[in-house]
């Protein structure tokens, strides 16, 4: 399978259709989507010298920040679920086509237990982290300011990084509208 072959079946080529209302549930997982989407095209032609390029010494690697993105994920993923999100765990096994792959899988999964939740049924989320064996429980409003707030952060640091090494992101993306322009 090619590559732009394989990339139309991965999810978020463009963002699903709205729901019918705005329950904190479709809110919650329009935002996801909308992440999605960003993700997608973020990651969408990347190359080695891409992967490996990194703004400073000190800084993130668009490859370790792809690695730090999936792990968000994951935890994305892990709260609807009623799941604690195991740490520390080593994310550099993954090649870079399944980190993303697995990325957009974790968004589209989470985004698809979420939608339809109520007010009520949210509110029961936990973020859990477990180190060893201790666990230390947050209220979903932390997802929401922080591992959402972050990966949509992240994912406009991936568009710059690679304008800066000179592989744009494609010209036609639309945030905006959730598809590509034609």
């Amino acid at each position: 399978m090619t590559n732009q072959a394989q990339d139309m079946q991965l999810p978020y080529h463009q963002i699903p259709d709205y729901p019918e209302d705005y329950s904190s549930g479709n809110i919650v997982g329009r935002i996801i989507d909308g992440l999605g989407y960003r993700y997608y095209w973020a990651t969408e032609g990347l190359t080695a010298e891409d992967l490996n390029y990194r703004p400073s010494e000190g800084g993130r690697s668009i490859l370790e920040t792809l690695q730090h993105i999936y792990g968000m994920s994951e935890m994305i993923l892990e709260s609807p679920q009623g799941k604690p999100s195991i740490r520390p765990k080593d994310f550099s096994i993954f090649p870079f086509e399944e980190l993303r792959q697995k990325t957009l899988e974790n968004l589209q999964n989470a985004s698809n237990l979420i939608k339809g939740k109520n007010a009520n049924e949210i509110s029961r989320f936990k973020v859990t982290f477990q180190r060893g064996e201790k666990q230390t429980a947050f209220p979903y409003w932390n997802m929401l300011n922080g591992m959402l707030s972050d990966c949509i952060y992240h994912t406009g640091q991936l568009v710059v990084l690679r304008r800066v090494n000179g592989n744009p992101q494609n010209p036609k993306v639309n945030v905006f509208i959730g598809k590509n322009r034609q």
